[in-house]
């Protein structure tokens, strides 16, 4: 099923004339799952905090949350900040509570007295607080 999906996708990316319909079709597209998640990780800027649902519902995928939990302990996503992504309610992951905790305090995110992040003045909107650009985010000029 998969092998199919990436021919078609493939043919529909030669078929392009516009490199602009070429550039979406391959970044948007043609990416998984977990690649998207990435995508979306890598840009939550230094101070603020995004739900795992709240990513999942980002890249179209709302009834997903727990799949981005799965992607995060993949080894191929080591360098990306996973520490600033938390449970709904502001809560932290158990696995490594500390190290996030630290990581998080160190770039101002506040805590209430149960240790859970105050979500109302620290969780990502990419409306209000902007989304830091990446290459891809700009049109392919050859």
């Amino acid at each position: 099923m998969r092998a199919t999906r990436n021919r078609v996708y493939r043919q529909l990316y030669q078929g392009f004339k516009s490199l602009r319909l070429r550039h979406f079709v391959y970044y948007q597209v043609m990416k998984t799952f977990n690649e998207q998640v990435y995508d979306i990780v890598a840009r939550i800027p230094a101070g603020r905090v995004a739900t795992f649902g709240q990513i999942a519902n980002m890249i179209g995928r709302p009834r997903m949350a727990r799949f981005v939990g799965y992607a995060s302990n993949n080894k191929n996503s080591w360098h990306l900040p996973w520490h600033r992504v938390v449970f709904k309610d502001g809560s932290l992951c158990a696995g490594f509570f500390d190290e996030q905790y630290k990581s998080l305090k160190a770039e101002g995110v506040k805590f209430d007295k149960d240790k859970k992040v105050k979500m109302e003045q620290f969780q990502w909107n990419p409306d209000r607080d902007g989304v830091p650009l990446d290459i891809r985010d700009f049109p392919l000029v050859f």
